[in-house]
């Protein structure tokens, strides 16, 4: 019987979506949309993929489970071929089970550190504008600084069209929210990536550990459902 698919659909639920979301301080559905974006800093990064690694354990066990049930149920013929498959269905969802195990543990471990840091540090920047995320969120999809050859004047030209006046880059850029590669030259395009406390202030996880799933800030970027390309 061949293993199910990972395309996908949807994420299965886990024990420990709970945790994940009171650590990362958004839904589960945000972290990977986040992840698959590049804007998670390395820690929550890693807590995404060890999430992502349960989920696909998971759908795993809920898919040998479910053929479990049927094999049982009657709706096949009742032979003699039905008993070893039903025996080889049950060392599959035995072995899927253990993987289970397994991925648990190591989100488990990932999430320590980042519930410890939940509680410990202040994240989040409130003091964001939407006009702020909305430039960040375009220079994390590829951006370069370039220097106009006639003015001499900078800005920031990004992967989707969008310009960044130099005013704005360099107020962020002393935020410490962006960063250029100064190994280019101007006049062929300094790279510009987000730094680490870009990428948290773009997932905007909210102070102190959370007790439910937090609502929208005002000027946070919308969620797939709103926003689109």
């Amino acid at each position: 019987m061949p293993r199910p698919t990972t395309a996908p659909v949807r994420k299965a639920l886990t024990s420990l979506d709970d945790r994940v979301e009171l650590a990362v301080g958004f839904t589960v559905d945000r972290l990977w949309r986040d992840h698959d974006r590049g804007l998670l800093d390395e820690q929550t990064a890693s807590v995404a993929a060890a999430h992502r690694s349960l989920s696909d354990a998971e759908r795993s066990v809920t898919f040998y489970r479910v053929l479990l049930q049927r094999l049982a149920s009657g709706e096949y013929p009742m032979d003699s071929a039905l008993f070893p498959r039903i025996e080889r269905t049950v060392e599959q969802l035995k072995e899927a089970v253990r993987v289970r195990g397994a991925r648990e543990t190591d989100l488990s471990d990932v999430l320590e550190p980042a519930e410890a840091n939940a509680v410990r540090s202040p994240a989040g920047y409130p003091d964001l504008k939407a006009r702020d995320i909305a430039m960040l969120l375009a220079i994390g999809q590829g951006a370069k600084l370039r220097e106009h050859l006639l003015t001499q004047r900078l800005s920031v030209v990004t992967a989707s069209g969008a310009r960044v006046v130099q005013q704005d880059f360099t107020r962020l850029e002393t935020a410490g929210l962006v960063q250029r590669d100064t190994t280019h030259p101007l006049h062929a395009g300094q790279p510009v990536t987000l730094t680490d406390a870009g990428r948290a202030a773009l997932t905007a996880r909210p102070s102190g550990r959370v007790t439910s799933r937090p609502a929208p800030r005002p000027g946070a970027w919308p969620d797939a459902a709103t926003h689109t390309r």
